[in-house]
């Protein structure tokens, strides 16, 4: 049986559209199809027709930018929802070949969101479910979330409330906390080493699109005597593998790992020395 032939045009459209980078980002035609990697002249085409249907707007500089269309579209698509169910049965084989709970999460309001998670661990229980938040700062999800974020808008998380510390792990001062996550985006993963509960150790990856954005997170947890360094990498490079084919289900990414997988422990001691602030109450609370 012949396979059916791709609609060129329909890809180079697309190409287009994803050339956008940020919503409040305008472009002309020749840098459109710059980064499209299409000729100027038939990328010149092409966005009159993305233009007459809406998909693009013109201002009165000549620039192009997102159109209403886009906006209408997305309605439809529920994005927590999507990535559920992209994600579901990689999980679960994940969570099946580490014999570990697999959660993965996004970042909403400063919070971390479950939007998924597969597996039992009857040695260790994770009372968690999806829908369900907890804090982003001391957990392995939130690290990696928060390391996504643009400079001011750490820094906005920073200011909105203080780091409560939840066991002796908890990193509560700022500027320690602005190490860790600089930390995160140099090495491309999070540890949370007891912070959140005193017997809990969680490695968690990134969920990158196709532009290199991350999305989600993704990550798994275990007693913090069974989560070895040996073991936590072994974790990390499983959740690596699966974020990389949850890309490419969604985004139809591939090519190499975004991410930096060196040995744990050769850029930072995984076990911090001192400790926190005393215990305060759960979670975070406003300035």
């Amino acid at each position: 049986m012949m396979a059916t032939p791709r609609n060129k045009s329909v890809q180079k459209a697309f190409k287009m559209l994803r050339a956008f980078q940020e919503p409040n980002e305008w472009l002309t035609s020749a840098e459109l199809s710059r980064r499209a990697q299409l000729p100027e002249a038939s990328g010149y085409r092409l966005i009159q027709t993305l233009l007459e249907i809406g998909a693009v707007i013109r201002d009165d500089r000549g620039r192009y930018g997102p159109g209403m269309l886009l906006v209408s579209l997305s309605r439809y698509v529920a994005h927590e929802r999507l990535l559920r169910d992209a994600a579901n049965t990689i999980l679960e084989d994940l969570a099946a070949e580490l014999d570990l709970i697999v959660h993965m999460g996004v970042l909403e309001d400063g919070m971390v969101t479950y939007v998924a998670k597969a597996g039992t661990n009857e040695r260790f229980l994770v009372h968690t479910r999806v829908g369900t938040q907890l804090e982003a700062y001391c957990s392995g999800l939130g690290k990696v979330l928060l390391a996504a974020l643009p400079a001011h808008e750490l820094e906005a998380f920073l200011v909105e409330g203080e780091l409560i510390a939840l066991t002796p792990n908890t990193i509560t001062d700022a500027h320690a906390f602005r190490d860790e996550i600089a930390l995160v985006r140099r090495r491309g993963w999070a540890i949370d080493n007891c912070e959140i509960a005193n017997d809990l150790r969680c490695v968690a990856v990134p969920v990158i699109d196709s532009s290199g954005r991350t999305v989600a997170a993704i990550s798994s947890s275990d007693s913090a005597d069974r989560m070895t360094e040996a073991r936590l990498s072994e974790v990390r490079d499983a959740l690596a593998m699966a974020a990389r084919a949850i890309g490419a289900q969604i985004y139809r990414t591939s090519g190499p790992s975004p991410f930096r997988l060196p040995a744990v422990g050769t850029e930072a001691p995984l076990l911090r020395s001192g400790k926190a602030r005393s215990i305060g109450l759960p979670g975070r609370q406003p300035h």
